[in-house]
């Protein structure tokens, strides 16, 4: 944690690795928890479908709220809203009165309180840090949530969920209690907007006009949502790829998914090295290689001694390219538009997500668990040809700064 990171980011840290440690037991224990009442493949699809839904039904008013208002006091007040709704849902647990519908509504609520939470937080960062220090700074934000989310958080609330179901909850609500009480220790600097009533179409018409004109950040925008529709595609049939194609049973699924959050944290640790010594514009072009050839090797092997170093390396891959690309976009929005543009970028995440899923099922039940990999392939190398010599002056909009400048080469 270098010095001058400064105190309020520190305190932003903090809060988000003790929040993200009660998302990671609850990564665990809301699967759980689901099956545990109902048997129903269309019911537990709903339980993920509605934790996404909110993204679509209320990203764009959330980038409008994040840009209008105070963002220290949105995430505070959500986060306290978060932790009612989970203490309600672990009294119902204690009590009995916990039923798949109830279950599913809860997932709604949360994945409401997320959007709004995640989409505010996110322009926190550039508040407190300086341009040139952004990449390090999400750098360290992103090993928090390798660290608790995905390697330590599952393993507790799934220990927790044996316990009892009710404590994985409970347990959450207490951590996203203390993310907020940490919260309010940050002081921020005023981000250029004040509260103006009704006007919200305009606030969104506004940040979509900015994102579309600025040539750099749209591509970027156009890039993270195709290349999230490929990834999508080849990862919605993980888990029957590792069981099935690769020979692994389910404690072999467990390992792949952590072998790839170690490569993650191994991206972290090295990720200011890296900015130190390569440009920005050839990190996202070796980034986006290793994820192309990532599916071709997947489509090709039924090894998993080949396939753990290749989910070991994509791993450090998907750390490097979220820092670059959050601190990227970061660097080039104006404060006043932070909120609007992270939300359309974190829509169009989902988005992708959601139907490059539904492209890879349909692919995999017409022609085999392989075929995701071919598709992801080759969507990914035709993208790539596509975007390469934009690259740089997507990674380099801001290079007028001198600060940026001598921040990110050597000597």
């Amino acid at each position: 944690m270098p010095r001058r990171l400064g105190v309020g980011f520190r305190w932003l840290l903090a809060s988000s690795w003790i929040s993200n440690l009660g998302d990671g037991i609850t990564l665990a224990a809301g699967p759980l928890l689901v099956a545990s009442q109902t048997k129903d493949p269309l019911l537990v699809a709903m339980a993920v479908l509605l934790q996404r839904l909110p993204w679509l039904l209320f990203g764009l008013y959330a980038g409008v709220i994040a840009d209008r208002l105070d963002r220290r006091r949105i995430v505070v007040v959500v986060d306290l809203a978060r932790t009612f709704v989970l203490a309600v849902l672990a009294v119902t647990i204690v009590t009995g009165w916990v039923n798949i519908g109830v279950v599913l509504a809860v997932m709604f609520l949360l994945g409401t309180a997320e959007t709004f939470a995640d989409t505010t937080s996110s322009t926190l960062v550039p508040m407190l840090v300086g341009k040139a220090d952004l990449g390090i700074a999400n750098s360290r934000l992103i090993a928090g949530f390798v660290t608790v989310d995905q390697l330590a958080g599952p393993s507790l609330g799934a220990a927790l969920f044996a316990a009892g179901m009710a404590w994985p909850f409970a347990s959450e609500a207490v951590c996203v209690l203390l993310g907020a009480i940490v919260i309010l220790k940050i002081t921020l600097p005023p981000h250029g907007r004040e509260f103006e009533p009704g006007h919200v179409r305009h606030d969104i018409v506004e940040g979509l006009s900015w994102l579309w004109h600025h040539a750099a950040m749209r591509t970027l925008a156009l890039t993270i949502v195709l290349f999230n529709v490929t990834f999508g595609a080849a990862w919605s049939v993980l888990v029957l790829y590792a069981t099935q194609r690769l020979g692994l049973g389910a404690i072999g699924f467990g390992l792949v998914t952590t072998v790839g959050a170690f490569g993650a944290l191994l991206g972290t640790v090295l990720y200011g090295t890296l900015e130190r010594h390569f440009s920005l514009g050839n990190i996202m072009r070796v980034g986006l290689l290793i994820e192309t050839f990532t599916h071709l090797t997947l489509a090709i092997t039924t090894s998993p001694w080949v396939a753990m170093p290749v989910f070991f390396v994509f791993g450090a891959h998907a750390a490097v390219w979220g820092t670059t690309s959050n601190a990227v976009r970061q660097r080039a929005v104006p404060m006043a538009f932070q909120g609007r543009v992270a939300s359309v970028y974190m829509i169009g995440v989902m988005g992708g997500l959601v139907v490059g899923s539904a492209i890879g099922g349909v692919i995999a039940q017409h022609a085999g668990l392989a075929a995701p990999f071919w598709f992801a392939f080759a969507g990914s190398a035709i993208l790539l040809a596509l975007i390469w010599r934009q690259l740089p002056q997507i990674a380099h909009s801001e290079e007028g700064d001198p600060a940026l400048s001598s921040a990110r080469r050597p000597g």
